[in-house]
């Protein structure tokens, strides 16, 4: 059961218990290591206070300085016995928390590059990095130190307050009466702290989801004079964000020092009730005085345990927000069915954005195996939409679109990638040498196999003129590739990835027009025998093409060959003689 703060889910408590036993029954030796070491440690810090005792009532019966100087040697091994183990006890535990700190990470990479592409679209980048970012951090903080932490001084706390009701029955109950107040308040933080965590959470979010709008779209709130606009609402995300910080701070400044109060009232109900048994002869002074160091050495781990627990539930609130990615709505997938072929069938399909009308009004289309299918039409047509849905990104509302009778958005995401591949004019080099960026279409490639893809597509030239070749290191510290450089590695990738269906939607819009249709022509004949689905703006493409489809409002209305669309005098035709005209004049 999941809880929905924003477009991805927050896990529950119950999902995060479970995943945090999953956490430790993987490494679960080293958690059993720590948590004996932790005992012993526990067990020697807490002969002092007896021992003490012992001292005392020795004193008393008029014993020699020889037994109390053997009995405060043994306080002393005591005390470096259990400085060893304890640090032992942190040393174990720390390297557990590392290991399971590399696992939480691993899990949420691997889950985030499984989700649809749409889920992530719809999140932002601001959820996705505050999650990645800030949230893995808090929630590695706590299994490095928080959680170690707490274990060895909830340990100690234990085996306190087990030695009290060994000295004293009487004593142990009414010191564990003296912690009511302790409880309540307690009590009352928890309730409030992991909703007042989560808003946090949620507001942190949306601040980095802002900033990082407002930074790629830099140019375009320039170009529009929406400076202030964008500036108001950050203000008001800020704002959002402080208020939920204030919230939590609220809630501290009311837990602590309740908590502070409180820690007199057992060692002074022990006193007191004591000196009462003491008068009566029903205990003897020794382990009144035992007891009460007991429950003022109880103050200092119970201390640390309830800052723990306040951390705990920040790093609980990020915890529920890393496994919520997990929760976060993915396609059906079948297993089972392969692709008879690579034929695509779009039937009666409908599709409309959360935000707005219908984009696609009821589209029939069929895709041939091996014909290039060139898709036009004026902006808004519903063009790239269709790309979408024909590369498995989006599901369509209604009707259907599926590859070798198997519905596109139902294929694995290995299957997917090698039947279909969406190439866009978005791209990304990533931070690595030219071999890395190229590698990852294709791991197992060799250097031929990456000039002859770089060729493909033009790249091959500027690449050989780097400093080290395919070894050249891009981006922060290295090469700075510009955006027609970042485009033809994106396609070089597309060449490796080698898929049976390539839909490419503006993808040589940042190459200039020579080069555009040097790329695109050195792309269809590497990927000859290949389906290529081009959606553009530069009729040459279409021209080229083996077929025209033509969307206008939701639908495609022609469909045939270049020639027979112009003799057909139709829309497309007249797209032609106004884009052929220009290309005269220019």
């Amino acid at each position: 059961m999941t809880t929905d703060t924003g477009a991805l889910p927050v896990a529950d408590r119950g999902t995060v218990r479970r995943a945090a036993a999953r956490l430790v029954r993987a490494d679960g030796r080293a958690f059993a290591g720590a948590l004996a070491l932790n005992a012993l440690a526990a067990g020697a810090g807490i002969v002092g206070p007896w021992l003490v005792g012992r001292i005392v009532d020795d004193v008393r019966a008029g014993r020699g300085v020889g037994a109390v100087d053997r009995l405060a040697l043994w306080i002393l091994l005591c005390a470096l016995a259990q400085l060893v183990l304890a640090r032992w006890a942190r040393y174990v535990a720390h390297r557990f928390g590392e290991r399971t700190l590399a696992r939480v990470r691993e899990t949420f990479v691997e889950r985030l590059l499984g989700l649809p592409a749409s889920v992530v679209e719809r999140a932002g980048t601001g959820d996705l990095t505050a999650r990645g970012t800030a949230d893995v951090a808090t929630v590695g903080t706590t299994l490095r130190d928080i959680g170690p932490e707490l274990l060895v001084y909830a340990v100690q706390a234990l085996f306190v307050l087990g030695a009290v009701f060994a000295l004293s029955p009487w004593l142990g109950l009414f010191g564990l009466l003296g912690l009511t107040p302790v409880w309540l308040a307690v009590r009352w933080y928890l309730r409030r702290a992991r909703d007042a965590y989560l808003a946090e959470g949620a507001a942190t979010s949306a601040v980095a989801e802002i900033v990082a709008a407002t930074a790629a779209g830099a140019r375009t709130v320039e170009a529009f004079r929406l400076e202030r606009t964008r500036t108001a609402a950050s203000r008001e995300a800020l704002e959002r964000s402080r208020r939920s910080r204030y919230r939590t701070l609220g809630l501290r400044t009311v837990f602590f020092p309740s908590v502070e109060i409180s820690y007199t009232i057992p060692v002074a109900g022990v006193l007191l009730v004591g000196g009462w048994l003491h008068g009566r002869g029903l205990i003897g002074l020794g382990a009144v005085v035992a007891g009460a160091l007991y429950l003022r050495q109880f103050t200092d781990p119970l201390d640390m345990v309830l800052i723990r627990l306040e951390q705990l539930q920040s790093s609980g609130a990020s915890f529920a927000r890393v496994e919520g990615i997990a929760e976060a709505p993915r396609a059906p997938v079948d297993t089972t069915r392969t692709p008879a072929d690579d034929r695509i069938e779009v039937r009666g399909v409908r599709y409309a954005y959360e935000r707005g009308g219908e984009v696609l009004r009821g589209v029939d289309l069929t895709v041939r195996p091996g014909e290039r299918l060139a898709v036009v039409g004026a902006s808004g047509a519903g063009k790239t939409t269709l790309s979408r849905l024909l590369a498995g990104i989006d599901a369509p509302a209604s009707g259907s679109v599926t590859v070798g009778g198997v519905p596109v958005a139902e294929l694995t995401p290995a299957r997917l990638r090698r039947q279909v591949v969406l190439v866009t004019q978005e791209h990304h080099v990533f931070l690595g040498s030219v071999r890395d960026n190229l590698l990852i279409a294709e791991p197992g490639a060799s250097d031929e196999e990456l000039w002859r893809a770089l060729a493909a597509v033009g790249a091959d030239g500027w690449v050989r003129e780097l400093p080290e070749g395919l070894d050249t290191g891009l981006g922060q510290g290295g090469t700075v590739t510009d955006g027609s450089q970042a485009q033809q590695l994106a396609l070089a990738r597309v060449v490796l990835a080698d898929p049976h269906t390539l839909i490419l939607d503006e993808a040589t819009a940042l190459l200039d027009p020579a080069t555009a249709r040097h790329t695109e022509r050195g792309l269809a004949a590497v990927l000859a025998g290949r389906t290529v689905i081009a959606v553009a703006h530069r009729l040459h493409t279409a021209h080229d093409a083996d077929r025209v489809a033509v969307m206008e409002d939701g639908l495609v209305t022609e469909l045939g060959t270049h020639d027979e669309l112009v003799a057909a005098n139709g829309a497309y035709a007249a797209l032609w003689r106004t884009w052929h005209g220009d290309d005269d004049a220019a």
